[in-house]
């Protein structure tokens, strides 16, 4: 079940309904198909390689089908008010930044997909923002955040699968070391980790982020881990979502926006609540709780 924005749902007879593929069509990494829900037709949900990889209601940018995505937007939603500028690494569909465009109008967003062919294709089936609301640009994920100017991004997001796991060049130090560079002081990563009991790959990886955010982020509420309760207990397969805040004292670009959004403690109630109150409820593993969770965890390179 799916999160709703709080903000009113678009008339649906204001958009013409775009042309969509009866069946798979080829992109440079293989399929696609657009699958319509036959109870409403304008809600999609986009597959690649026959995995669903991204669900959107045209007739809405505030609605978010996935759980992990709404876990997202749930953090994003307690930073304050107002625009931001957000990387998406592993864009697909782009349902993450039609929600942010939708809830932070005027925001600057740039979605990476790996597949050319891909971003062509969805910016003719959906309802995406134009650029330079949201820029699409095809490339490795690592590649593009590489070149991102240094400490110009409010939030970078990280939602890449190769099949269902997360290339290895997107995890491990190096990566987190990267995105903490792409990040603003105070700056926020969301990173998307599919992971097994007991799970190890989660345990690892937020030993990695601990190391590249410096001195104390889980004492200083900057590092948190969220899920469903039963994903975090071991009981299933499933999505967790690593919360990470840049340290407000790191050096700024010279550039850097000087109205950008504050920092986030990862341990404040209101952030807790919103994440009990989705529709499927999510808990934020942070402080002691996260020491203990990560105790021993080995830090991937």
């Amino acid at each position: 079940m799916a999160r709703r924005s709080r903000r009113a749902r678009r008339d649906r007879s204001s958009r013409e309904a775009p042309t969509l593929p009866r069946e798979e069509v080829p992109i440079d990494t293989g399929t696609a198909r657009v699958e319509v829900d036959p109870e409403d037709p304008q809600r999609l949900t986009l597959h690649v390689n026959g995995v669903p990889s991204s669900c959107l209601d045209l007739a809405d940018p505030g609605f978010l089908a996935f759980e992990y995505l709404q876990q997202m937007a749930a953090v994003v939603d307690a930073l304050p008010a107002g625009p931001v500028r957000a990387v998406h690494l592993g864009a697909a569909g782009c349902a993450l930044p039609r929600y942010v465009e939708h809830t932070r109008p005027g925001s600057r967003q740039i979605g990476v997909d790996i597949d050319a062919e891909l971003l062509r294709l969805v910016r003719d089936w959906f309802d995406l923002p134009r650029s330079p609301a949201l820029r699409l640009r095809a490339d490795d994920a690592g590649r593009a955040l590489s070149g991102l100017t240094p400490g110009l991004a409010d939030v970078v997001v990280r939602d890449v699968f190769d099949g269902d796991t997360t290339p290895e060049h997107l995890v491990g130090r190096a990566f987190a070391d990267a995105c903490v560079r792409a990040l603003r002081p105070g700056g926020l990563l969301l990173a998307n980790c599919a992971d097994r009991p007991p799970l190890t790959t989660a345990r690892r990886e937020v030993a990695s982020v601990a190391d590249a955010l410096g001195d104390d982020p889980i004492g200083q509420g900057r590092l948190a881990l969220v899920a469903e309760p039963a994903i975090l207990k071991g009981r299933r397969y499933g999505n967790v979502t690593i919360v990470a805040v840049t340290s407000p004292e790191q050096d700024a670009a010279p550039d850097a926006a000087p109205d950008a959004p504050g920092s986030l403690d990862v341990r404040a109630a209101d952030l807790g609540r919103a994440l009990r109150s989705l529709a499927v409820p999510a808990h934020v593993l942070a402080g002691a709780e996260l020491s203990r969770f990560v105790a021993g965890a080995a830090p991937l390179p």
